[in-house]
């Protein structure tokens, strides 16, 4: 299929349209989840003073092995009174600071304490003191820009007195469901009728990706209703239709959003599921058109659309994370076509190991419910043998 673009085409197409949001100033304890705007710097020394990584005994190195007077003790969070002199020692809680004069920290399970002095065995110097920015100092860059937010990076901008992140904003998105078969669960099916899926699914992967759902309408197939609804979510950053973009009688999205400025850049790509998938933009406004089948839909938003989310928020690198695995069965390739497998992951003594579901239809969507990678099998002829080196995308 000579006309189709490639995958790689056309997320380059995508990105190439990106612009990073604007940032705005987060307070830390509302910024995870967020993507980091610029370098955060530490607002002091690392640990800002020599602390003890031990519960012990705070000595002159030169002093031991000895029998030495403790001359105070040194809870975490306040100061020693005086400094350490020679032939001296001075009890001490992890985390406490070391007095001055004192260069080791004896540990309390190889001192003998009687309570006005201690018995210690030779200490080396620097032994379980942690140095003043021994982990960063002042200044320092504790966070890039371009970084998502999440445990280890709060911990470490807390830490590091940082009580505000410049994150970029989160985009706004506005999800459009198509058909006039869809109905809201819950409600009765009547002959004809399912149950409208896709948005669930989209607003959930919207979200897990940094971005906020502004809008979510689920429209019939009537062209009136179409105009009002898409005029309204070219409003957002971002605009995502699922449905109506093929070329059959009621497909309109494509046509009506034409004929709303939307100038499209792409529509078609070499993939299965989610051949006939589009992409365009009206002003600064990404608008992707995903089509109707629920994997369909799945597929091309974890290939398409999460990356740009990210690339609106400043991700270094939003590109799909493929991960290296092994086939656990054969599966014939798509002559025309990447092929997107559903597959479930486990592990052995060869690494990870993937073994494709059965029943690969792009309207399965409650067996892609099980599956937790998809499988990237490169078009081409005959068959992926087992055991097989292959490359698949985590579904997150």
């Amino acid at each position: 299929m000579a006309d189709l673009l490639t995958v790689d085409e056309a997320s380059r197409l995508i990105l190439d349209r990106v612009k990073p949001l604007a940032s705005e100033r987060v307070p830390l304890v509302e910024s995870a989840g967020r993507v980091l705007a610029e370098d955060a710097r530490s607002a002091v020394d690392l640990p800002p003073f020599p602390s003890s990584a031990m519960d012990g005994f705070a000595v002159r190195a030169v002093d031991t092995p000895a029998r030495l007077p403790v001359v105070a003790r040194i809870a975490a969070g306040h100061p020693a009174p005086v400094p350490l002199e020679s032939g001296q020692a001075m009890a001490i809680a992890t985390g406490g600071v070391v007095p001055d004069g004192a260069d080791a920290v004896v540990p309390i399970e190889v001192a003998a304490d009687d309570g006005d002095a201690v018995d210690v065995p030779s200490a080396e110097p620097g032994a379980h003191v942690r140095p003043r920015g021994g982990d960063l100092a002042k200044s320092d860059v504790v966070v890039e820009a371009g970084t998502f937010l999440r445990t280890a990076e709060l911990a470490a901008l807390a830490a590091a007195g940082v009580a505000e992140a410049a994150c970029a904003r989160r985009p706004r998105v506005a999800l459009v469901t198509t058909g006039s078969e869809l109905r809201r669960p819950g409600e009765t099916l009547a002959p004809g009728q399912i149950y409208e899926s896709n948005g669930v699914m989209l607003a959930a992967a919207v979200v897990s990706a940094g971005a906020v759902v502004d809008a979510h309408a689920s429209v019939a197939d009537d062209e009136g209703e179409h105009r009002a609804v898409l005029e309204r979510g070219l409003e957002a950053d971002v605009l995502i239709t699922s449905g109506g973009v093929s070329v059959g009688p009621h497909d309109l999205v494509r046509r009506i959003e034409a004929e709303l400025g939307v100038e499209e850049v792409f529509w078609r790509v070499a993939v299965k599921p989610g051949k006939p998938v589009s992409f365009g933009v009206r002003g600064s406004t990404l608008v992707f058109g995903l089509p109707g089948n629920p994997v369909s839909s799945l597929v091309c938003f974890e290939l398409f659309v999460r990356p740009a989310l990210l690339a609106l928020q400043g991700v270094r690198n939003p590109w799909p994370e493929f991960q290296p695995g092994v086939l656990g069965s054969a599966v014939r390739r798509n002559a025309e076509r990447d092929e997107f497998l559903r597959a479930r992951v486990r592990a052995d003594a060869d690494g990870v190991v993937l073994e494709p579901l059965t029943g690969q239809e792009s309207h399965m969507i409650a067996r892609a419910a099980t599956a937790d990678a998809l499988v990237l099998a490169p078009r081409g002829d005959g068959e992926i043998e087992a055991g097989s080196g292959v490359r698949y995308l985590p579904l997150r």
